[in-house]
């Protein structure tokens, strides 16, 4: 009895050891006061990005011959008759259809700040059914409609609102601010702010930071945790598609092998999917987490303060929903399969398109040596469909690039909001700039609830017209913060 009552009396003190360091975790936010309120004509900016949708500016493909070049020159040509006072005093420089522009600032020692969006847009498949026409630019219910509301016309109108208001307000900056907007994100990227990013690197030009689409400030992302959390992009991941490939004897369906090559393709499939690739809550994922420790209530604060003993029972919890585990590991999705072009014919070759969004601190080439162990099966061959795109160095957050982007979320997105990096799971323009700076953050100033987040490339794409102005507000405070110093 007495054991047991020592061995009580240790888990208890044991228990009550790990809530005091939780309850001592420092926050990681900064109190700050609301920016000195900027009048903003919201139904005139969503006006704006209405008109913006109505260019169909699609990207089919990264094939040059595809290209909506009309779309593309009837867009730009707007953007000069709606933003007179940017495109009078910002140099304009076009690389291909892609738009660099330059706020010359008055101290050319200090690095420069880059504001990026994209002017292209995905497809609107389904068009039946959309409650409003995708290309109509419709003004409805307090939300502006449309392909590219939010991804990314959306943040590409609302850095051109807050430039001209600026301008008409006189500011001067000392820093120079660039803006660029590519023409190509939806397929990669290779001609826009790829070519963008290598026109600044010869000419030797060195940014304080870039900030580029991303994550928003997102309501009702954790269950009972009530309060918005501004999640900034520190990270992308990357991407490898790898064709599984198995071959064997065709023939007739008639009289088949023992094994074709479509059953030694399936069983090499389940094994992967039996077998998700390791990961944890390492890099980007920990530091989301260590930001936002501090604010959860005690229970969620303890294991997350104590990884050290938490961390596999988290992982095992977080991997069970599809969205907290892409932020764990190295994702495996199966995708394409092809084989038999007849089903009375055994294939020769039977593929399996399997893409990877790799995590940080994850090259391509471990990931296929890890599908080569897992599939264990010499008929297998592995295979990339095309070059990887390695995942995204991660971006400092102990610094004053990523510092300035989350005072300005206080001062201008409600001291409510919780800030924490976060790791991007889709490709940005961002990773181009990594030869010009070591600060690369992903955010868009849009207020969303969770349910929104499935909006950018969705049917019926919107965005609150109120949210439209606080994200102008966002960056005029952002090149004040930014380039007055």
């Amino acid at each position: 009895m007495r054991k047991l009552a020592a061995a009580l009396g240790i888990a208890v003190l044991f228990l009550a050891a790990l809530a005091l360091s939780a309850l001592r975790l420092p926050s990681r936010q900064v109190d700050v006061a609301p920016a000195p309120a900027r009048a903003v004509d919201a139904d005139a900016v969503a006006r704006r990005l209405a008109e913006s949708i109505r260019f169909e500016t699609i990207s089919f493909s990264d094939d040059p011959a595809q290209l909506q070049s009309d779309a593309f020159a009837a867009l730009q040509a707007w953007m000069e008759r709606a933003y007179p006072l940017l495109h009078a005093t910002l140099a304009k420089e076009r690389v291909g259809p892609s738009l660099l522009y330059t706020w010359r600032g008055s101290d050319a020692s200090l690095e420069p700040i880059l504001l990026a969006a994209h002017q292209d847009v995905v497809p609107a498949e389904n068009r039946e059914l959309w409650t409003r026409a995708p290309f109509e630019g419709r003004i409805e219910e307090g939300f502006v409609w449309g392909r590219g509301a939010i991804d990314d016309k959306g943040s590409m109108i609302a850095i051109c609102e807050a430039v001209e208001a600026l301008l008409r307000e006189g500011f001067a900056p000392r820093r120079t601010l660039l803006l660029a907007f590519g023409h190509d994100e939806e397929v990669g990227g290779g001609r826009g702010a790829k070519a963008i990013a290598a026109l600044l690197a010869s000419r030797g030009t060195r940014l304080l930071f870039a900030l580029d689409e991303g994550a928003a400030v997102v309501s009702g992302m954790l269950p009972g945790f009530a309060r918005p959390v501004a999640l900034v992009g520190i990270a992308e991941k990357g991407s490898a598609t790898l064709e599984v490939v198995a071959k064997a004897e065709g023939g007739h369906s008639s009289t088949p092998p023992r094994e074709s090559a479509s059953g030694i393709l399936a069983r090499a499939i389940a094994r992967l999917e039996a077998s998700p690739l390791p990961g944890g809550v390492v890099g980007p994922t920990r530091a989301f987490f260590e930001f936002l420790a501090p604010e959860l209530p005690l229970w969620a604060r303890v294991p997350i303060a104590h990884l050290w003993l938490f961390e596999r029972p988290m992982d095992w919890a977080l991997s069970r929903s599809p969205g907290p585990n892409a932020m764990l590991r190295t994702t495996t999705a199966v995708t394409m399969l092809s084989g038999s072009p007849k089903d009375n014919v055994l294939p020769v070759e039977a593929i399996a398109g399997v893409n990877f969004r790799l995590l940080p601190g994850d090259s391509a080439e471990s990931v296929r040596a890890q599908v080569e162990r897992i599939v264990d099966d010499p008929r297998i061959a592995l295979r990339f469909k095309y070059p990887p795109r390695e995942a995204s160095p991660v971006s400092p957050i102990d610094g004053p690039a990523f510092a300035l982007v989350q005072r300005t979320i206080g001062e201008t997105l409600g001291g409510d909001a919780v800030v924490a990096p976060f790791l991007t799971v889709g490709g940005t323009d961002c990773r181009h700039y990594e030869a010009v700076t070591d600060g690369l953050y992903r955010f868009m100033p849009f207020r969303f609830v969770a349910a929104d987040l499935k909006l950018p490339h969705g049917i019926d794409e919107r965005v609150a017209v109120a949210s439209l102005a606080d994200a102008v507000r966002f960056y005029a405070r952002l090149v004040e913060n930014a380039a007055a110093r």
